[in-house]
Protein backbone atom coordinates (compact mmCIF):
# COMPACT_ATOMS: atom_id res chain seq x y z
CA UNK A 1 0.00 0.00 0.00
CA UNK A 2 1.43 3.65 -0.99
CA UNK A 3 1.42 6.86 1.09
CA UNK A 4 -0.99 8.13 -0.85
CA UNK A 5 -3.45 5.37 -0.24
CA UNK A 6 -2.96 5.13 3.60
CA UNK A 7 -3.96 9.23 3.50
CA UNK A 8 -6.86 8.39 1.41
CA UNK A 9 -8.07 5.57 3.52
CA UNK A 10 -7.49 7.46 6.52
CA UNK A 11 -9.12 10.41 5.66
CA UNK A 12 -12.02 8.42 3.93
CA UNK A 13 -12.58 5.96 5.83
CA UNK A 14 -14.81 3.18 4.65
CA UNK A 15 -15.59 4.29 1.88
CA UNK A 16 -12.38 4.48 0.55
CA UNK A 17 -11.92 0.69 0.69
CA UNK A 18 -15.34 0.02 -1.08
CA UNK A 19 -14.38 2.42 -4.02
CA UNK A 20 -11.24 0.53 -4.04
CA UNK A 21 -12.99 -2.79 -4.77
CA UNK A 22 -13.18 -3.93 -8.73
CA UNK A 23 -15.93 -3.35 -10.32
CA UNK A 24 -18.04 -6.41 -10.95
CA UNK A 25 -19.44 -7.43 -14.23
CA UNK A 26 -22.66 -8.36 -15.86
CA UNK A 27 -23.27 -11.39 -17.61
CA UNK A 28 -22.34 -9.66 -21.07
CA UNK A 29 -18.58 -8.65 -19.33
CA UNK A 30 -19.44 -5.30 -19.21
CA UNK A 31 -18.76 -3.48 -16.28
CA UNK A 32 -22.27 -2.01 -14.56
CA UNK A 33 -22.63 1.67 -14.22
CA UNK A 34 -21.04 2.77 -11.32
CA UNK A 35 -23.26 4.31 -8.23
CA UNK A 36 -24.24 7.56 -8.58
CA UNK A 37 -25.76 7.52 -4.69
CA UNK A 38 -22.42 7.30 -3.01
CA UNK A 39 -21.95 10.55 -1.35
CA UNK A 40 -18.70 12.55 -1.92
CA UNK A 41 -16.31 12.63 1.12
CA UNK A 42 -16.37 15.92 2.69
CA UNK A 43 -12.34 16.38 3.41
CA UNK A 44 -11.92 19.56 5.52
CA UNK A 45 -14.64 18.18 7.70
CA UNK A 46 -13.35 14.88 7.83
CA UNK A 47 -10.10 15.81 8.85
CA UNK A 48 -11.59 19.12 11.04
CA UNK A 49 -13.55 15.87 13.37
CA UNK A 50 -10.18 14.42 13.84
CA UNK A 51 -8.59 14.79 17.55
CA UNK A 52 -5.59 17.34 17.50
CA UNK A 53 -6.93 19.02 14.25
CA UNK A 54 -7.18 22.37 16.38
CA UNK A 55 -3.58 22.09 17.20
CA UNK A 56 -2.46 21.16 13.69
CA UNK A 57 -1.92 23.35 10.56
CA UNK A 58 -3.26 20.80 8.24
CA UNK A 59 -4.78 23.19 5.61
CA UNK A 60 -1.51 24.16 4.49
CA UNK A 61 1.49 21.48 6.24
CA UNK A 62 1.68 18.67 4.67
CA UNK A 63 3.32 17.56 8.01
CA UNK A 64 0.65 18.59 9.69
CA UNK A 65 -1.30 16.84 7.63
CA UNK A 66 0.23 13.70 7.87
CA UNK A 67 0.71 13.53 11.68
CA UNK A 68 -2.73 14.41 11.74
CA UNK A 69 -4.11 11.03 10.43
CA UNK A 70 -0.97 8.72 12.20
CA UNK A 71 1.02 8.69 9.01
CA UNK A 72 4.23 8.79 9.67
CA UNK A 73 5.56 12.71 8.22
CA UNK A 74 9.04 11.90 7.72
CA UNK A 75 10.96 12.84 4.57
CA UNK A 76 11.51 9.53 3.24
CA UNK A 77 7.57 9.22 3.36
CA UNK A 78 6.77 12.36 1.79
CA UNK A 79 9.72 12.09 -0.56
CA UNK A 80 7.63 8.85 -1.10
CA UNK A 81 4.61 10.53 -1.84
CA UNK A 82 5.68 13.00 -4.01
CA UNK A 83 7.16 10.63 -6.55
CA UNK A 84 3.72 8.53 -6.27
CA UNK A 85 2.40 11.55 -7.39
CA UNK A 86 4.49 12.76 -10.03
CA UNK A 87 7.84 14.04 -8.60
CA UNK A 88 10.46 12.71 -9.08
CA UNK A 89 13.01 15.07 -7.79
CA UNK A 90 11.75 16.12 -4.19
CA UNK A 91 14.26 17.53 -1.82
CA UNK A 92 11.80 18.88 0.85
CA UNK A 93 12.23 22.08 0.79
CA UNK A 94 9.51 24.66 1.92
CA UNK A 95 8.67 24.63 -2.00
CA UNK A 96 8.25 21.31 -2.36
CA UNK A 97 6.19 20.69 0.48
CA UNK A 98 4.18 23.35 -0.84
CA UNK A 99 3.49 21.71 -3.86
CA UNK A 100 3.17 18.37 -2.19
CA UNK A 101 0.32 19.44 0.69
CA UNK A 102 -1.91 21.06 -3.02
CA UNK A 103 -1.23 18.13 -4.72
CA UNK A 104 -2.43 15.86 -2.33
CA UNK A 105 -5.35 17.60 -1.81
CA UNK A 106 -5.78 17.32 -5.96
CA UNK A 107 -5.41 13.87 -5.73
CA UNK A 108 -8.34 13.26 -3.16
CA UNK A 109 -10.46 15.53 -4.90
CA UNK A 110 -10.16 13.35 -7.88
CA UNK A 111 -10.70 10.05 -5.95
CA UNK A 112 -13.88 11.29 -4.58
CA UNK A 113 -13.16 14.02 -1.98
CA UNK A 114 -15.39 17.23 -1.50
CA UNK A 115 -12.30 19.30 -1.14
CA UNK A 116 -12.65 23.60 -1.02
CA UNK A 117 -10.96 25.55 -3.63
CA UNK A 118 -8.66 27.07 -1.63
CA UNK A 119 -6.80 24.18 -1.14
CA UNK A 120 -6.40 23.13 -5.07
CA UNK A 121 -4.93 26.42 -6.24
Amino acid sequence: MGIFSKIKDAIFGKEAKAQEAPPATTPTGVPPQQDQSVPMVNVENSLDSMPGADRLNWRTSIVDLMKLINVDSSYENRKALAQELGRADYSGTAEDNIWLHRRTMQELSANGGRVPPEFLD
